[in-house]
């Protein structure tokens, strides 16, 4: 399933009223953690951070906790920004991935979490993301994988299976659809490796959270 730019976006303001408890039934509440693991692994005290695909703002909070000095949290849902702004008084702009609206070398690092997938050109969104990064800026993408070996079968009853059932009772259920299908033809964790060296990234590696269900792949800037 391949939605319009559009079509996302408009789920994901039906969905944000429930987005940050979607998150925590389907996590058992592990994915703040996950985002303070994503935040710690690139952000410096008195960074100024970029937070794209920002959604209700959870991980920008969390790049601030981890010392940045200056954090913006960049989302193209309006109803997602309106949730992020009563977390904190942080810069909350609307805007695109793919169009980042940013000069060059402007952030000292960069925190993705679960929104790459959602972009409609990956390769782009990601050397957007380099473009608006200083040379030696740190990039973190926190993603959900496909796991191999023993855990495969659950994952599968779980995304395919239960999530949908559970999105159907909440406001804009369809997401909750959409999820398993955008899951599976996001690139597993080694062929992200190889991208994020294709847009200018380096020292690029990744860290398997939750059984390998999720992935914090982390690069630098070249």
């Amino acid at each position: 399933m391949t939605l319009a730019p559009d079509a996302v976006r408009t789920m994901f303001d039906r969905i944000a009223p429930v987005y940050d408890a979607m998150n925590r039934i389907m996590t058992a509440g592990l994915d703040l953690r996950w985002r303070r693991l994503a935040a710690e692994a690139v952000v410096r005290r008195g960074d100024r951070v970029l937070d794209a695909a920002c959604g209700t703002g959870d991980l920008a909070v969390a790049d601030l906790k981890a010392g940045a000095g200056k954090v913006t949290g960049l989302d193209f849902s309006e109803k997602m920004l309106d949730r992020a702004r009563r977390k904190a008084p942080l810069e909350w702009v609307h805007g695109d991935m793919l169009a980042l609206p940013f000069a060059d070398a402007t952030f000292d690092a960069a925190t993705v979490g679960f929104g790459v997938r959602n972009v409609t050109d990956l390769e782009l969104g990601l050397r957007e993301l380099r473009r608006v990064l200083k040379p030696g800026g740190r990039l973190a993408i926190l993603e959900i994988t496909q796991p191999s070996g023993v855990l495969k079968p659950f994952f599968s009853l779980w995304f395919d299976r239960i999530v949908p059932l559970i999105g159907k009772v909440l406001p804009g259920g369809g997401a909750y659809t959409y999820l398993p299908a955008s899951v599976k033809r996001f690139p597993d964790a080694e062929s992200l490796v190889g991208l994020l060296q294709d847009c200018g990234f380096e020292q690029v590696g990744y860290r398997l959270l939750a059984g390998s269900i999720v992935a914090l792949h982390t690069g630098v800037a070249a």
